[in-house]
């Protein structure tokens, strides 16, 4: 691989920006592959996936390069040459890499893959963390697992088309993708690429969504002419998979305390071919209160610590602080307690988090249920699904019936 210097140079901006600045990487990375309309895909593919790269393996790249917090560009160009010199790419005559050590990078390497928190690259709390919850055989698994790059899934929308039509679609548009044996309306890339920009996409034909993720929507049980709820919906990709296996009939009510992500969930709607979704800003308790006991299906699809999607948002490891876990806990019992009273009698509630932590997950429906709020709810079944045993996003998902 040859280095083009104007390419590296978006790669220290933006690495400056993730680490220095705060920023987040799928957007500081946006922003970059505008810089230059001459760039073709490769080269901004080089540049996303780079940034990603360094962004996954910074502790252990900044080790090797022995540069701390906050970051000179100096500094940057050193991590930069670490990532290079293993990845085995010749480092250009250029200033930034004079008497780049390549030797000792390797070996320094070699001494810091004997240690988990620099082999997975990983902050010292997490790594504790992840030992007390899930014991250290499986954290050791399953961290790793969620360093590897995560694949490109789609969920065909089956209101407009078929998986057939789709695979042809996307083929006459230069991308391979194969079935998902589980997932009968799932294709996966067999090569990363930029989908959003093929006509299927825009004429609605697929979202695009993780495994993990696609099987909340059977697992609901919503029916044709049942109303639903998605409680905190975001950007609708439960919602309108939903609207799918309901084939558009019956309501499903979108609500979420922020309207911008409602706004997009919209206009996700349209382009889908969906019309049976209605958002709903939760601005105060009252919105909340006028759908209890009226609702057949409830989603909590709650916040917390995303630590199963790591291989998605890599940074999230750099951003996230040990005290924002006691602080999401609270949180999601409150959603629990709060938008179960939705849930007519004999109707269900599914929560759902893309988090491994039990704290997060069977501990918080355990509570849920030993409380006043939960007395009348039974669990149906849960389901812990971790990355190094499936290949997908680390997910759980646990089904409650209000029995009375």
């Amino acid at each position: 691989m040859r280095l083009h210097r104007n390419l590296c140079f978006a790669v220290i901006d933006g690495l400056l920006e993730i680490f220095n600045d705060g920023s987040y990487a799928d957007k500081t990375i946006e922003k970059l592959l505008k810089r230059d309309k001459r760039w073709g895909s490769r080269d901004r593919g080089f540049v996303a996936e780079t940034i990603y790269e360094i962004v996954r393996w910074k502790r252990l790249y900044t080790s090797i390069a022995e540069v701390k917090s906050p970051y000179s560009r100096d500094d940057l160009w050193r991590v930069f040459a670490v990532w290079a010199t293993l990845r085995g790419i010749k480092l250009p005559d250029w200033p930034y890499f004079k008497d780049t050590p390549n030797r000792r990078i390797k070996g320094r390497f070699d001494e810091l893959q004997k240690i988990r928190k620099y082999r997975e690259s990983i902050p010292d709390w997490m790594d504790e963390l992840g030992i007390e919850e899930l014991g250290e055989p499986i954290w050791t698994k399953e961290i790793a697992a969620l360093n590897e790059q995560a694949d490109v899934v789609l969920r065909v929308n089956t209101l407009k088309t078929n998986v057939d039509k789709v695979k042809a679609e996307l083929f006459d548009a230069g991308f391979e993708t194969e079935n998902l044996s589980k997932l009968p309306n799932a294709l996966k890339l067999k090569e990363r690429g930029n989908v959003f920009q093929t006509e299927a996409f825009k004429n609605g034909w697929f979202e695009v969504q993780d495994a993990s993720s696609q099987l909340v929507a059977s697992y609901i049980e919503a029916e044709p002419g049942m109303r639903v709820a998605d409680t905190c919906a975001g950007a609708g990709g439960k919602s309108l998979h939903i609207a799918d296996t309901m084939d558009n009939k019956g309501q499903i009510i979108a609500l979420d305390i922020y309207q911008n992500k409602l706004n997009e969930l919209k206009r996700r709607a349209k382009r889908n071919g969906v019309h049976n979704i209605e958002t709903r800003l939760i601005d105060s308790t009252k919105v909340i209160k006028k759908l209890h006991g009226k609702m057949d299906r409830v989603l909590i699809d709650a916040p917390c610590t995303g630590l199963g999607v790591l291989r998605r948002n890599p940074d999230a490891k750099w951003k996230l602080r040990p005290e924002f876990l006691n602080e999401i806990r609270e949180t999601q019992q409150k959603l629990l307690k709060d938008y179960s009273k939705m849930v007519k009698p004999g109707g269900k509630l599914v929560y759902a988090t893309c988090s491994i932590l039990p704290s997060e997950n069977q501990n918080q429906v355990k509570s849920f249920l030993q409380s006043e709020e939960g007395k009348d709810f039974k669990l149906v079944k849960d389901d812990k699904i971790l990355s190094h045993k499936t290949g997908n996003d680390g997910f759980y998902m646990a089904k409650l019936e209000r029995i009375s």
